[in-house]
């Protein structure tokens, strides 16, 4: 071979080397990431949520996903079965009366786009007068003491939370919403629709509606709302683990939640980037290391949570009856909200376990994967927290930026846009071999 053709050879062998090399310290799991965010988004998995089973079809598929990557279970299947109380809707079909030129005009509303109902709402069905209260009622006594007089319990009272004229609004709704009036109902005007879950049902109906809409002259409101309120309904978390090399009986965790709000009638609330997001680094980061665990330091375990909307009942659970000792645990990171991040990341706990933080630091200022790693103090927001209340080392990770559809029907599949992703993924891996070689 001559000379000239040895050197071209080696820059071609060379070449390749180093395109493999970048290729593991960079891999890419975004167009995994998006199946696991359209499936879990899907209309067949009902918002993953209590009714039409959608938290088993969700628990089914990352099961089958665990399974798929040989991922080891601690029992006879990944299930940790626990049970709590939900209150679910069946129907919601509300329609608001507009007194137009003597005339009463019923005009049907869009569930989701024009009002949501408060998932501790009874059943009604029937049609009510509206009265209306705003701070100018609830700030002068006398007024509001004939208000209070007034016999609301064939009645809705309307409340205006959304006028920016009005002071105190955050007061007058805190009031409102705890029916001092005895009222069938009570209708909240907001600025956003934001709906939760509740494992309580109270005697009157609560309506979140957006101002601007119908709801601000509705002179009546008709009503069929049905819901099912289940006792012990029985969910379940998931957990599947990689056995480690060296130290098998240590564990590094990663968790994210796969619930969400369910459906509402008709409706349902896709939850992508809440948190079908995290799901999918959960499943990203499992794929991977099933593939890599040859030089793995420690077991690493993956956990989904059921029951986070609820109030954190599936963690809380979990570390109530964890599946190895909680002391075990080296570091654990919980992923809520993985679908942007064109503002970087917030990192909670970083002003507890400061040395992790700065690792995570480091690892970015020399490879540049995100705009901004953003600390925060402890909070009780997620399912990190019982890990944390145990003193568990964690981390709870979101992105920042992007789309701004929360707990929404907008919270889609076809709008998220996964943009930092991978940069995260990575980010994760390069953290995950710091805690294998005890850098911090």
């Amino acid at each position: 071979m001559s000379r000239s053709k040895y050197f071209l050879v080696l820059i071609a062998i060379s070449s390749c080397i180093i395109a493999n090399a970048q290729s593991k310290v960079v891999p890419s799991e975004k167009n995994y990431a998006r199946k696991v965010v359209d499936t879990l988004a899907s209309p067949y998995m009902a918002g993953r949520g209590y009714e039409f089973e959608g938290d088993k079809k969700a628990a089914t598929y990352i099961s089958n996903q665990m399974s798929s990557f040989g991922l080891l279970h601690f029992g006879t299947d990944y299930m940790q079965h626990l049970g709590f109380d939900v209150n679910t809707f069946d129907k919601i079909d509300v329609s608001v009366v507009i007194a137009d030129a003597g005339m009463k005009i019923t005009m049907k509303q869009m569930p989701g786009a024009d009002y949501i109902v408060i998932p501790n709402s009874c059943s009604l069905k029937g049609t009510f007068p509206v009265v209306k209260l705003n701070n100018k009622i609830y700030a002068d006594k006398n007024k509001m003491d004939e208000f209070l007089k007034a016999d609301h319990r064939k009645q809705f009272v309307l409340v205006n939370d959304a006028d920016p004229t009005i002071m105190e609004q955050k007061d007058l709704y805190a009031y409102a919403i705890k029916n001092p009036f005895k009222a069938k109902g009570v209708i909240m005007l907001c600025n956003k629709l934001t709906e939760e879950t509740s494992d309580t049902v109270a005697d009157y109906v609560l309506i979140s509606a957006l101002a601007n809409t119908k709801f601000d002259s509705a002179a009546g409101i008709t009503v069929d709302i049905q819901n099912k309120f289940a006792k012990n309904y029985i969910s379940q978390n998931l957990i599947g683990y990689i056995k480690g090399r060296v130290q098998p009986d240590s564990f590094i965790v990663f968790s994210a939640h796969y619930d969400h709000l369910g459906k509402m009638g008709d409706i349902y609330f896709p939850g992508a980037n809440d948190n079908a997001s995290g799901t999918a680094m959960l499943l990203s980061l499992a794929k991977y290391y099933s593939a890599h665990k040859e030089n793995l330091r420690y077991s690493i375990a993956f956990i989904a949570f059921t029951g986070e909307e609820m109030g954190l009942f599936g963690s809380h659970y979990y570390v109530e009856h964890p599946l190895f000792p909680l002391s075990n645990i080296r570091f654990e990171v919980n992923m809520d909200i993985m679908g942007t991040g064109e503002e970087g990341i917030t990192v909670v706990n970083a002003t507890t376990y400061d040395g992790a933080f700065h690792d995570l630091l480091k690892i970015n200022d020399s490879l540049h994967y995100l705009k901004l790693i953003k600390p925060r103090g402890a909070t009780s927001n997620s399912d990190h927290y019982f890990f944390y209340a145990h003193h568990v080392p964690d981390f709870f990770i979101y992105t920042m930026g992007g789309i701004k559809a929360y707990h929404d029907i907008y919270d889609r599949r076809e709008t998220l846009p996964l943009t930092e992703f991978d940069n995260v993924f990575n980010l994760l891996l390069h953290f995950t071999d710091d805690i294998c070689n005890r850098k911090f």
